[in-house]
């Protein structure tokens, strides 16, 4: 599955030192759905070099809309950290679309290949 991965990135317009532990969490989150074997997406990594390139007064007119797009494309949702207005409103779109939203990383099922290995029947 691609799966987005939600959480605070600038909640409560965090600092620059709470904004990189708030990507590597986000980013750590990813890497556990990679390793069960999905596709991990997350709206802040996609939408951040845009920023960069735009500037900073152009993060709200990237931000948002570009995680948006991408949730679009994806099957599920694991939301992680605590509050985030942009977390949430990522899990309402996913919620919207009755797709699946995940809170622990021990929720997400296995990838199909991954079951049809261990159950070849």
């Amino acid at each position: 599955m691609w799966i987005m991965v939600s959480g605070p990135y600038r909640a409560g317009k965090a600092g620059p030192g709470e904004q990189a532990e708030n990507l590597t969490a986000l980013n750590r989150a990813a890497l556990a759905l990679f390793k069960l074997g999905h596709v991990p997406v997350i709206g802040v990594n996609l939408a951040l070099p845009m920023v960069a390139a735009a500037g900073a007064a152009a993060y709200d007119e990237l931000m948002m809309p570009m995680s948006l797009a991408i949730a679009a494309r994806c099957d599920a949702c694991l939301r992680i950290g605590g509050p985030s207005e942009g977390a949430d409103t990522e899990v309402a779109f996913f919620q919207a679309r009755l797709l699946p939203v995940y809170h622990d990383l021990g929720e997400v099922p296995q990838p199909r290949a991954h079951r049809e290995r261990a159950d070849p029947t």
